[in-house]
């Protein structure tokens, strides 16, 4: 294993922000991000992405490799929920395995930022047009978990038009929304125009993500400590099973593309978790479905595991092959 490059992604600044927010709840620190701002980081963050890839996409020619790889992001985000669902279920409720699997087959937008960050490290660029696969990547696993639900008898108080709301609500949550809002104008504006907002799409971009990781490391200290309350069952999937598909699309996607920076970035998508449309979706789909334990799942175990040792680790998988 290429031990300099897990100690450059160890040192990157981001992740140290991140493990400051942790290291503050530990001591009992005051320190934090104010809701607002925190909020408005976030949609900078994806405003910033979602313009840069439409910038990239108005740049490439429409081909077979585009078509290529937005049935190959969509069949991920299809597969993974569904064999996720039969090994969560004998470990607990239908319910919550619904939600587990839908989490772990949807996407982090998050995780997808500081991937993009871990590429530029590297000297790597990525295709304009992942921007469109990681947001046609969000929805078909919330709703696979809701149907896979209903199917083997999940949760009482469904509504008849719950999946619609589901539906309804993955199409226009915030975060797909403005990313793909931000895709669709970065396409439309022409290099000169794109010009003249590049000092906030791309200078202040780190400092940004740095900020908004110190807030998340915040957020998962202080869901840390009642989550492995919940036992090893939880933490060991969450790290072995983004593990195993990070791993495994990191090999597959080379029939598709054969550039570094698609490859990994389709890697870090399968080997995420939604810890944010997926929990509004399932305040409708799943009320049973505990937060409390696919929540800090996705946020407190599977994030912190992607960004320190995930990302160097399909990376190096990657380069092998």
């Amino acid at each position: 294993m290429n031990t300099h490059l897990i100690v450059d992604n160890l040192t990157n600044p981001a992740l140290l922000f991140f493990m400051l927010g942790i290291l503050s709840v530990q001591l009992k620190s005051d320190l934090e991000i104010p809701a607002g701002t925190s909020k408005f980081i976030s949609l900078y963050l994806l405003f910033s992405i979602g313009f840069k890839g439409g910038q990239e996409l108005a740049h490439s020619q429409f081909s077979a490799e585009i078509v290529g790889a937005l049935v190959f992001g969509v069949c991920i985000a299809a597969i993974v929920p569904l064999y996720a669902f039969f090994v969560l279920k004998r470990f607990f409720s239908i319910d919550n395995a619904g939600a587990i699997a839908a989490a772990y087959g949807s996407i982090s937008a998050v995780t997808f930022v500081t991937a993009v960050a871990f590429l530029e490290v590297q000297g790597h660029q990525f295709s304009g047009y992942m921007v469109a696969v990681m947001a046609l990547m969000e929805a078909p696993a919330i709703i696979i978990g809701v149907l896979l639900m209903r199917l083997f008898g999940a949760t009482d108080g469904a509504q008849p038009n719950q999946l619609r709301k589901v539906i309804a609500h993955s199409v226009t949550n915030g975060s797909v929304l403005l990313i793909v809002g931000s895709l669709v104008v970065g396409l439309l504006a022409s290099e000169k125009q794109a010009m003249g907002i590049k000092p906030f799409t791309t200078d202040i971009f780190k400092g940004f993500l740095a900020i908004f990781l110190l807030d998340m490391g915040i957020v998962s200290g202080r869901k840390l400590a009642d989550f492995f309350k919940t036992g090893f069952t939880a933490t060991f999937f969450a790290i072995l099973f983004p593990l195993i598909n990070g791993c495994l699309v990191a090999l597959c996607s080379k029939m598709v593309t054969d550039s570094i920076g698609n490859r990994f970035v389709f890697a870090i998508l399968a080997a995420s978790a939604s810890y944010i449309a997926v929990p509004a979706a399932m305040k409708i789909a799943a009320p049973n479905a505990n937060p409390g334990i696919y929540l800090p799942m996705a946020l407190a175990v599977t994030f912190p595991f992607n960004i320190t040792i995930g990302m160097p680790l399909y990376y190096m998988v990657i380069q092998w092959y």
